[in-house]
């Protein structure tokens, strides 16, 4: 049975026991090494960022800490294995829109992603780019695609990572508010997707930037518009996708800090303080910028209300396009 969530009741009682990013860093100090739980393989986005938290965590907070690649079923397993840590202090984990927004809608799951984890802090966002191959598909900008799609309907292909992905959700998202039709065909994982697109099989699709940024400035691929509210530092001439057509369009994927739940309050003030002063530190700017992250940083209630917004959103996604899991 499909978990459910009243997200009032949610909110208000994270927003009780949540802690201001002002407070005090407090005297709680790791007694042992501390290690991060990342629910993906090693080479995944998530994974990526928390070995560059790891470094400068173990700095900051005098103990070496550890990332553990807990990966498979979507992210499930190794939610599972932060959601049931003990709540010492010593065990931290990556939560990304896919282990706690989209797996836990789409299948049962033996976590509740609200009331088993403390936010500690979000990280970065990853603004999402509509690409498409210009040799398949020659559009000149968003407004073209939409065109092209309307006089067409369920003609072009738009390739996804798969059924239940963050990008499928980008993808039915703008087909819904853009009032057009797309042939969907996910693939197993954006890797293969990107491949296709790039040898003309599939004439759009929506990625992160790192992956595509290369056949872009190669002209292998044309960029029309950015999935987020704002435009990215990293391709300031690209418009979003609302200033591209599509009034209101806004999607974003996220990764952030994650405590279990019942962990000391001191705890939580302590590392969201040190995740603060390292996303301000210009190598770690730098290196999230290379890799097309944006990086947002936050308190714990920030990141709360962040979590259950996202739940909200996808979950209103999933139901109307009657999404279900692979």
């Amino acid at each position: 049975m499909k978990l459910k969530i009243h997200l009032a009741a949610a909110l208000a009682a994270l927003l009780s026991s949540a802690f201001s990013g002002s407070a005090a860093a407090g005297d709680w100090a790791p007694t042992r090494p501390m290690k991060i739980i990342v629910p993906f393989n090693p080479g995944a986005a998530a994974d990526t960022t928390a070995r560059l938290l790891a470094e400068k965590l173990a700095a900051g907070l005098g103990q070496p800490v550890v990332v553990e690649n807990r990966g498979g079923a979507g992210g499930i397993i190794g939610t599972a294995a932060g959601a049931a840590s003990a709540p010492d202090g010593h065990t931290l984990m990556i939560g990304t829109d896919a282990n706690l927004a989209i797996a836990p809608q789409l299948q049962s799951v033996p976590f509740n992603p609200i009331k088993d984890f403390q936010p500690v802090s979000l990280v970065v966002s990853l603004p999402l780019v509509l690409v498409v191959n210009p040799q398949k598909t020659p559009v000149q900008d968003a407004k073209d695609l939409i065109a092209r799609a309307k006089a067409d309907p369920g003609k072009l292909v738009f390739a996804t990572s798969g059924n239940g992905s963050s990008h499928h959700m980008a993808m039915e998202l703008f087909q819904k508010q853009a009032g057009v039709r797309f042939l969907h065909v996910p693939y197993k994982g954006a890797a293969q997707a990107l491949t296709d697109l790039l040898a003309g099989e599939a004439h759009a699709m929506f990625n992160s930037l790192g992956p595509v940024l290369p056949h872009i400035r190669s002209g292998k691929l044309k960029v029309l518009a950015v999935s987020d509210a704002q435009r990215m530092q990293q391709l300031p001439y690209v418009p979003t996708v609302a200033e591209a057509g599509v009034p209101g369009y806004e999607f974003g994927l996220w990764q952030g800090l994650l405590y279990p739940a019942q962990v000391p309050k001191d705890a939580v003030t302590r590392v969201s303080a040190e995740i603060a002063k390292i996303l301000a530190m210009p190598d770690v700017a730098a290196r999230f910028a290379e890799l097309g992250y944006t990086v947002v940083g936050s308190t714990p209630e920030a990141m709360s209300k962040r979590m259950i917004s996202n739940y909200s959103q996808y979950g209103k996604i999933i139901r109307e396009a009657n999404i279900k899991a692979d």
